[in-house]
């Protein structure tokens, strides 16, 4: 059972680590300022692809399918009320504002690192194999999440470096869910759905309270056509992930 600790442990320190993946890609500040606006579309795209195509699926699958609509509306209201409370903070602070969605996300994407190296940890639990594809899997889901979730915290007003630490810590929550996971698996069940189900929440408030409102203030037909594009494409690249390794 140790060496199966072991194989969780790196495979969950390697998923976190792609979230650093975003700060090598926008080292030249021309770029961020260039394509930044249109990541945020891309960005939308794949929380809104996470969470229909990945996320609720996943949910369903249990044999507790009528609790599932019931945590999704408790997320989305939770979001709702911590978005208020950050409002109300940034409003008697005094401080330079920083967009609220950057809080929001990064909440949002801390309880689907969780989700993810539960899964992680329950996977090689049952065997190596299952627990090296499920890896690559969630790793080649994590790139364009991880892409998108950095150029949401540089627009939302966060230095490159801050965005990174930030976005390396919140993707470390992988481990915790791991450990739980590892420890007390003949639990994970029925947690795994009401986070699941809260994530889903979470992802649809964001990308559609915050993200796609923050498209909308583009007027040019052409940039604004660009955008549409790239929400069907983070979109469509979370839902070709699923498929390829959809029964594996």
């Amino acid at each position: 059972m140790v060496a199966v600790l072991f194989q969780i442990l790196i495979a969950v320190f390697i998923v976190s680590f792609i979230s650093l993946v975003g700060i090598f890609l926008f080292l030249n500040e021309s770029i961020i300022k260039k394509y930044l606006f249109y990541l945020v579309s891309f960005a939308a795209g794949s929380l809104l692809g996470a969470a229909f195509l990945d996320l609720l699926p996943e949910a369903f699958k249990s044999g507790f399918k009528e609790s599932v609509p019931v945590f999704i509306i408790i997320g989305i209201l939770s979001f709702f009320i911590l978005e208020k409370f950050l409002h109300w903070h940034h409003h008697h602070t005094g401080k330079k504002e920083v967009h609220v969605f950057n809080y929001l996300n990064t909440v949002g994407d801390g309880l689907h690192n969780f989700l993810d190296g539960a899964v992680i940890a329950v996977s090689f639990l049952n065997s190596t194999k299952l627990g090296i594809v499920v890896t690559i899997a969630v790793v080649a889901h994590e790139i364009p999440q991880e892409i998108g979730d950095f150029a949401i915290l540089i627009y939302g007003g966060w230095s490159k470096l801050k965005a990174s630490i930030i976005n390396f810590l919140t993707a470390l929550t992988a481990v915790l869910g791991a450990l739980l996971a590892y420890f007390y698996s003949s639990f994970i069940e029925n947690s795994s759905l009401y986070l699941t189900s809260f994530a889903i929440g979470g992802f649809i408030y964001i990308a559609g309270t915050d993200l796609i409102p923050e498209i909308h203030k583009e007027k040019d037909i052409k940039k604004s056509s660009i955008q549409f594009v790239l929400l069907i494409f983070g979109v469509l690249v979370i839902w070709l992930v699923s498929r390829i390794f959809e029964g594996r």
